[in-house]
């Protein structure tokens, strides 16, 4: 082993700001972003990545997050990013998936730790990969080492949807051309969630299934290779920038994960970093077999769960604002909120504690909880951002509307007056509460979060559809069946079949008046 293996760890928070200075090319309102550490569209975001770095190299929270590498190098790296071998692995993952989460309230879904749902299963599914095992291999370890930002985009863009993919072939990635040194791809895909602060790009498939060689192609994309191009959304940041301060718009103005439509113009990906080309089969069932499924979606319940201690918090201090608190009808809706939270929080014990097994002695959460947290939470964010609105209603919007309001010193006194807060809170802590949540569910940042969280884990068939194919997949469903014919098997026309009980022929209404008649 060299000195340069053996010191090898994870980047701390002023490395990572420094690897995003390398060329990448992100479009913004019809501009390059030349530098997107500095641009305000994405630099307090970025920086909120970088935080979650220094936390590795912390040693207040470096136990809960890191553990040594399995690579050799005898460094540490975050617990998610290695293959789990024990319940307790993953109960450790889950922790440390949460301490990240909590550093950004868990507004941000595509944390590095996110991604490492794929990395880690490139270890342990590396046969899967075959003929490119030592590719997955070789990234396992690679991303083991620094933590790398990893993303993907796995959806193709919504175009031509009624036809099959390669009928809409200039829009999806596709092989142009095999060479010597790799492949050229073009094509786009979407939704690059948090790309234009990340490392590198997963590009996979999810959906109709692929039918030609060109198209049956995953690999791994450098952010700033030749030709990859990243056209973002607005930036929700940038527009807190503008228009407010961190004062009016507390998680916006730092936790905006940009989205953007990733497209690749001719773009070489060498043969080191392909993990499946033209094997219609692995690419088809790389989602459902890869482990992927099953970790992402821990992942997902996990920042879930913390995005939804922090909005029952700031619903219970909104409450009291407003002297609602002690409200029956308001309870029960505060209740029920927490009700989702605990929901949440289950399914990741689950999940952990009852794990499948993996390839070489490794385990996986279980798809159970997994499949749960997919069609649930699409539910339980619109109904939690419902409740909060029903039952906190107009303080939503009796808000000044800046903090330079209460900075005026004439306008100061009507504020302190006219918009105090019941249980003896001040205006200014008031609205303080009351902007928060309003940047939770009301702004633009907010709206974005409810089309997140209905959307993130696949469309609202998909998912449903695939927790059904699952269970007949695994037998569980013929299980289920079999347990129906069970019941039914305890009677039939005559009555009941098994002696455990009495038949009603001795107190029959009808049987009775039968019997006087004959």
């Amino acid at each position: 082993m060299t000195v340069e293996q053996k010191l090898r760890k994870p980047l701390t928070g002023e490395e990572y700001l420094a690897s995003l200075r390398d060329g990448r090319e992100v479009w913004l309102h019809g501009e390059r972003v030349t530098d997107v550490t500095t641009h305000p569209a994405f630099r307090n975001s970025a920086r909120s990545i970088a935080r979650l770095y220094d936390a590795l190299h912390d040693e207040k929270t470096k136990d809960v997050l890191t553990k040594q590498t399995d690579t050799g190098s005898e460094s540490y790296t975050h617990k998610f990013f290695q293959t789990p071998k024990t319940p307790q692995d993953l109960i450790e993952s889950r922790d440390a998936i949460a301490a990240w989460a909590r550093l950004t309230y868990g507004q941000m879904g595509r944390t590095p730790d996110y991604k490492a749902s794929f990395l880690a299963t490139l270890g342990s599914h590396a046969e899967f990969y075959a003929p490119y095992s030592d590719n997955a291999m070789r990234w396992y370890k690679e991303a083991q080492e620094k933590n790398w930002f990893f993303n993907h985009a796995i959806v193709n863009p919504p175009i031509d949807r009624n036809k099959p993919v390669e009928e809409a072939g200039d829009a999806f990635i596709r092989v142009e051309e095999e060479t010597s040194e790799g492949l050229i791809v073009s094509g786009s895909k979407m939704v690059a969630t948090g790309s234009a602060l990340a490392h590198y790009n997963f590009v996979g498939h999810y959906g109709v299934p692929i039918k030609k060689k060109e198209y049956a192609v995953v690999f791994i994309a450098p952010i700033n290779a030749p030709g990859v191009k990243l056209i973002s959304r607005q930036s929700y940041e940038m527009t807190a920038a503008v228009l407010g301060s961190p004062f009016d718009y507390p998680l916006s103005s730092r936790f905006d994960e940009n989205d953007a439509v990733l497209v690749f113009d001719k773009v070489l990906i060498p043969w080191e970093n392909v993990l499946i080309y033209g094997d219609f089969d692995k690419v088809n069932r790389f989602f459902p077999e890869s482990g992927f499924v099953n970790r992402f979606t821990f992942h997902g319940a996990t920042r879930l769960a913390v995005k939804l201690d922090l909005i029952s918090g700031i619903l219970l201090k909104a409450l009291k604002t407003a002297g609602t608190d002690t409200f029956r009808g308001v309870q029960v809706n505060a209740g029920e909120v927490i009700a989702w939270r605990n929901l949440f929080w289950s399914i990741t014990d689950a999940m952990a504690l009852n794990p499948v097994p993996g390839p070489n002695g490794t385990v996986l959460p279980n798809m159970d909880g997994g499949s749960a947290y997919r069609v649930f939470m699409t539910e339980a964010w619109p109904r939690v951002k419902g409740i909060i609105e029903q039952i906190v209603g107009g303080n939503l919007i009796v808000q000044p509307s800046s903090a330079r309001d209460f900075q005026n010193e004439e306008l100061r006194p009507y504020l302190e007056k006219y918009y105090r807060g019941s249980n003896g809170i001040e205006a200014l802590e008031k609205i303080k509460i009351i902007k928060l949540l309003w940047d939770s569910i009301g702004t633009e940042f907010g709206g974005r979060h409810e089309l997140y969280e209905r959307n993130y884990a696949g469309n609202h068939e998909g998912i449903r559809m695939e927790t059904l194919f699952a269970a007949q997949a695994s037998g569980k469903a013929a299980e289920f069946e079999a347990f129906a014919e069970e019941c039914m098997n305890d009677y039939d026309l005559d009555g009941w079949k098994n002696p455990t009980w009495v038949n009603n022929d001795d107190i029959h209404f009808y049987s009775q008046k039968l019997s006087k008649t004959l």
